[in-house]
Formats: structure tokens, sequence, C-alpha cells
């Protein structure tokens, strides 16, 4: 199959899952075009399988801000000509959806069928604003299929926005062969002792994700034991955190580490991955983590419960609450034996449940059935 793939290109899940799905489809046998306004951020260059498309948006004084959703729409109906695309497959609904659904419209009377990828805040925080919803849900009817990363999302779209058509549940997914336990001497070196332990977290520092929680939670474990945290990532959150890790004298100890490409490397060097979120719909980077055989601490929230189990994996925390996440961060990381066996059940389960190996064919199917369905259509037009 041709496939288009649209999602925000920067440093966070949606993006993240789109272009791991272009690449593992690209692996499948696919040919795969990605079309946004920058290569997305896990994406290292083009192949014979896999195409990159720049949306250049153009600054008119007309305009104050520049239409991106009519230059993606373009650009959309353009690769989907020349490349002859099967079909296209956006991730984020605002504005990818309804961008999708103008370029479909463009191509009357033939069709190009376009599925959405429901991946969180387009739904909980953009899409719930009574200014975008009417757009949103229109857009999400219109699509050929919908799916959601997790039950709880899948509930928050239906619920919220009265949807009636059907939303299919395809978790995110994890590269296993990729995303593994440190195979002999990793990166830890680098950073911390021996006799140092390694707390982590990964996010793209946005509100949400509580970046200053991460760093109080370390505050409390560091005066118990000798650690380190490395904090992986970037975004409006990271001044404060640095300014949090000075008054609290922690400078040497907190490692900010930037955004990074190949956090595998940086993950499967700690001991314990830090998620203290106000709300994940699904929590990409613990599962990254877990995959890597290393446990989480994490807040109870979203879809969170559907990729940890309490207590077995790791633990889950009411949001906020510092001072309980790290007394559970301790007790993984001062008993080995409790660490070891959280550790080896984190990849058991990443293994088990989610990956790549396992959910790609579930994408693959939607889009035959997608595709089925137009010929369908078509036959019984023609």
């Amino acid at each position: 199959m041709k496939v288009g793939i649209t999602c925000y290109p920067t440093y966070g899940g949606s993006g993240v899952v789109a272009t791991e799905l272009g690449l593992e489809l690209a692996a499948r046998g696919h040919e795969i075009h990605f079309i946004s306004y920058a290569m997305p951020v896990r994406m290292t260059e083009a192949t014979g399988r896999i195409h990159f498309h720049e949306v250049e948006v153009v600054n008119y004084p007309l305009f104050d801000h520049p239409p991106y959703t009519l230059s993606l729409a373009t650009k959309m109906y353009e690769v989907a000509a020349s490349e002859h695309l099967d079909l296209l497959h956006v991730h984020y609904a605002i504005p990818h959806s309804v961008s999708a659904y103008l370029a479909r419209a463009m191509f009357r009377p033939n069709r190009l069928p376009f599925v959405t990828t429901l991946h969180g805040t387009d739904i909980t925080l953009v899409g719930s604003d009574r200014s975008y919803l009417p757009i949103t849900r229109f857009s999400i009817e219109e699509s050929d299929a919908v799916t959601a990363i997790s039950e709880y999302l899948q509930g928050v779209t239906v619920r919220e926005f009265g949807i009636r058509r059907p939303v299919e549940v395809i978790p995110n997914f994890v590269n296993c062969d990729v995303f593994q336990p440190a195979d002999g001497p990793c990166r830890r070196s680098e950073f911390a002792c021996d006799d140092e332990r390694v707390l982590v977290h990964l996010s793209n520092f946005r509100p949400v994700k509580r970046v200053a929680d991460v760093v109080e939670i370390f505050a409390r474990v560091r005066r118990e034991i000798s650690a380190k945290l490395l904090l992986i990532g970037d975004g409006p959150d990271r001044s404060r955190a640095e300014w949090m890790a000075r008054e609290k004298n922690l400078t040497k100890d907190v490692i900010f580490l930037g955004k990074q490409n190949q956090v595998q490397d940086l993950l499967n060097c700690a001991d314990v991955m830090l998620l203290p979120s106000q709300l994940e719909s699904f929590g990409l980077a613990v599962l990254e983590a877990m995959a890597c055989g290393v446990p989480a601490v994490c807040s109870k929230v979203g879809g969170l419960p559907e990729v940890i189990r309490d207590g077995v994996e790791g633990y889950l925390v009411e949001a906020g609450d510092v001072e309980t996440m790290a007394a559970r961060s301790l007790q993984i990381l001062t008993e080995p034996g409790r660490l070891k066996e959280m550790g080896k059940a984190a990849r058991r389960r990443a293994s088990d449940k989610f990956c790549s190996t396992k959910i790609i064919p579930l994408y693959e199917d939607l889009y035959r059935k997608v595709l089925d369905a137009k010929d369908a259509a078509g036959a019984a037009a023609g």
C-alpha cells in the first residue's frame, strides 16, 4: 500500500507514534509519504520506501496567521495525485483531519479515504473547547475510520463529542528489538557512579507533564540515597525545572539532556521512570521505559492504568502526590529484589501486549477494510 501520514513533527507522543508507524510499515514493504511542515523528529532521513513532503506556508499581508490547514490540504491532494496514494492517515484531529477532508473533497469523483488517529489533547483539551468542538466532531464523523490509542480516550471521545460512529482502540506500540534492556555496558557510567541509582523522565516539558513534580520527587529521593535524575526532552517548563534544581542544590545531580532521538540508549540505563502527569491518554514514554526493563512510578490518570499495573510493573499514584511517589520510588530503588522483579515484569508486559509486531498488523487490517469499503462503494455507484 501507499500511505500518506501527517502528524505534528515535534517532540511529542503523537508525532513519535506516527513516525514509528511509518517506519514499521515501510519495513513491512509499504510505501510511506510523510506530509508535514517539518521532518518528523524520529525520522532521520528519507529512504527508498520513506518519503518526506514539506508543506510550505506563505505569509500574506491579508492574513494575521498563515493558513496552514489549507496549505496542508493542498499538499495532501498534490502528493496523493502524483504518488497515487491509496489513503491518508492523519494523527491528531485538529487540523489534520480537516485538511484530509478537504483533500478528499478535491478528489471527487474519485475518492481518497483517510483514517484519523486520536492521541489525547486533540480531544481532551483542544477539541473540547467550544470553539473547536463542532469542527472536531465533524472531521471525526467524516473520517473513513477512526482509532484511539486507549480505551480511556475512546470513552472520552464518544462521551464528550457524542460520536455516533465506531472508534476502534489500537494502542500505542514499541519496537521491542530497539527498546530492550541493556545487553552489557550502557551509557550509565556517563551520568552516575556505580553506587548511585538513576531516575529518568521523558516528555515535552509542557505543564500537563508536571515536570516540577519530577524535581520535587527526586529531591525527596536524593535525601535518602545517592542518585541522579536524567531529564530527556524540552519545552516550556524546562526553565522552571532548572531553577528548582538550582534552588534545591541539585544541579550536579539533575542532568538536562534536551531532545534526543535515540532515547532507548538512555532509558535502558535507568532504574525508575517518573511520569507524574496531570493527564495521559496512554503514556508512550512509560511503555518505552518498560520495554527497556525499567519500572515506572506514574500518576493514576487517563490511559496509564491500561499500560502499567499498580504493584506489578511499577506504581500508580494520585496526580500531585509527590510524597507518595517519592516513597514508591524509594521502595523500588532500595530493594534490589523488587527492582529486578518489576523490571522483568515491565519488559514482559511490553513484549506481550504492546510490541510493534502485534500492533502494526492491526493498522494494516484497518487500511484494508477502508480500501475494501471504498471499492465496494465504487462498484455500487458504477
